[in-house]
């Protein structure tokens, strides 16, 4: 034991005698330099030939002196309190907790007190406060482990036979940072330092935020599998702290995740939600649609893309999913019309056909529609951060399950800058909102114009290379569909073809299916029509 100034390092520890002070018989610690420390009422002697330079605290400040006790209901013995001279004692007629604090000097500063109720109070200057039990340990050694409280300090020390190094922050994960910032020299010295605070979102958070202050490879983090230590030694796993200290894990920046930690990824069920496709085609290359990727239409200009978005997210409002509906080349009651046709397999965004329709049956529809869809009410370009402010509001605000985004090249168009670097930035932000949040994007883009002497609009066939303005368009999607038809051929013009792209979900591509248009209903129908005929 070493407790008086940095002067008295080499000094070890003699007998106890008892104090001068407060009379008792053995709480006075002699060392084999003459000097002398109470750990009951913290009188001190100077060492041979030294001037006493220390002042009775008890006498000087407003501190209290309790005595040492075992805390039989937390489990830790008589010899670990006296070790940390942690006390009990009084505190305006209520009973109380002591728990020194000392500075750098080795002098008590201040007195952390607990109350029956858990309540805290500090006592003293907490200006020159360390951490709980550095005063112990000499710099240096092999391992110190720093936990969230004092109890818990004391339940590791104990377990260990007060003989490995253990502290405590002062004031639980709050303080942590702080505490550990400003005694970094002292736990550097030591080649591991074990962070062992509690088991919840606070403790788990201010480990990695402390782990980051070390040098690379010194901080581990033991993660115990109850709250704390001392629930731990309470419920008589005493050995299961010991093997958490010996079996702590390297604190790794977020991101990187050590081959032995991925055991748990190997097993977990992570299957995500399937929604089948409408059609059976699609459905079978790309075995349905899911939250968390990105779903990529593209084609050449009045080739049926805003259509096929639409059919698709009435599907997933039949199915009883929310969809959050993002059309900035019409308006709102365009796309809501454009929803409520596919329903009543009428042009309802035609007005005179709209008018043939009794207002009963429109609002029969429209209910359908109401209770799962959302719209964001903008034409036109709008810049990135907007518009990911708007869809997460959408996912966290609204709860949708699907976002439609009609089309990603308006989001660019009347914003100054390189389109291709633009829409890439843009794409970077729509992927990683769709891995937070989970949620499924169908996402509607426009292809390039290309040098052939059949374009898109004419049938060509469509590919990855075509599409209009970044590469991050095709590296950033899961399932990309390419929608082909030949808009002046009279025998096939209402003859859409839907070709897969990119899968990487099972990695078949090429064509899935051919859709009829209906001119009368304005929908698409499944079918082989090879040959030109319905």
């Amino acid at each position: 034991m070493k407790m008086s100034s940095m002067e008295h390092d080499e000094s070890s520890f003699v007998r106890h005698e008892p104090c001068p002070e407060c009379q008792s018989r053995d709480n006075l610690a002699r060392y084999s330099d003459g000097h002398a420390y109470c750990f009951g009422c913290h009188y001190r002697e100077p060492a041979n030939g030294e001037v006493n330079s220390f002042t009775n605290t008890k006498e000087n400040s407003d501190m209290i002196t309790g005595e040492v006790e075992a805390l039989s209901k937390r489990q830790i013995d008589f010899e670990t309190c006296k070790f940390f001279n942690y006390q009990t004692g009084e505190y305006k007629g209520q009973p109380v907790q002591i728990a020194p604090y000392y500075n750098s000097n080795y002098s008590l500063v201040a007195q952390h007190i607990r109350f029956p109720n858990k309540d805290f109070i500090w006592l003293g200057d907490m200006n020159g406060v360390g951490l709980f039990g550095q005063h112990k340990w000499k710099p240096g050694g092999k391992m110190i482990t720093i936990t969230e409280g004092e109890v818990d300090c004391m339940s590791v020390s104990k377990v260990q036979g007060n003989k490995w190094p253990v502290v405590s922050v002062p004031s639980g994960a709050k303080s942590a940072k702080k505490y550990i910032k400003k005694n970094l020299e002292y736990l550097e010295s030591f080649e591991n330092v074990i962070l062992m605070f509690d088991n919840d979102e606070a403790g788990n958070s201010a480990s990695i935020e402390c782990a980051q202050l070390f040098t690379p490879k010194k901080a581990l983090i033991s993660k115990l599998p109850m709250k704390d230590a001392n629930e731990m030694l309470v419920s008589d796993r005493g050995k299961d702290i010991i093997h958490h200290i010996w079996n702590a894990r390297p604190y790794t920046p977020e991101g990187i995740i050590a081959g032995a930690d991925t055991w748990d990824l190997v097993i977990q069920d992570d299957s995500k939600e399937c929604v089948p496709y409408l059609w059976s085609g699609l459905n079978q290359k790309t075995k349905g649609i899911r939250k968390g990727e990105i779903v990529l239409l593209t084609a050449g200009s009045g080739t049926g893309k805003s259509q096929v978005a639409r059919e698709l997210s009435y599907d997933l409002i039949s199915k009883n999913k929310s969809i959050g509906y993002i059309a900035l080349e019409e308006s709102v009651a365009r796309s809501v019309r454009g929803l409520m046709s596919i329903d009543l397999n009428q042009k309802i965004h035609e007005e005179d056909i709209r008018k043939t329709i009794d207002e009963e049956t429109l609002k029969n529809s429209w209910n359908k529609i109401q209770g799962k869809t959302f719209f964001h009410k903008h034409f036109g370009s709008t810049d990135s951060e907007n518009l990911m402010s708007k869809i997460r509001y959408l996912v966290r605000g609204c709860d949708c399950d699907y976002i439609v985004l009609d089309h990603i090249n308006m989001v660019v168009s009347g914003i100054e800058g390189d389109e291709r670097k633009l829409i890439d930035y843009t794409m970077t932000k729509l992927r990683s909102l769709v891995e937070e949040l989970n949620f499924g994007l169908i996402l509607v883009c426009h292809l390039r114009r290309i040098q052939d002497k059949n374009g898109h609009e004419e049938g060509a066939m469509t590919s990855l290379s075509h599409l209009r303005g970044s590469h991050g368009l095709a590296q950033l999607t899961d399932i990309c569909l390419g929608l082909e038809r030949s808009q002046q051929n009279e025998e096939t013009k209402d003859i859409l073809t839907i070709r897969v792209l990119k899968n990487r979900y099972t990695g078949d591509t090429g064509v899935a299916c051919s859709l009829h248009y209906n001119r009368q209903t304005g929908r698409l129908s499944e079918g082989d029509f090879s040959d030109g005929q319905e």
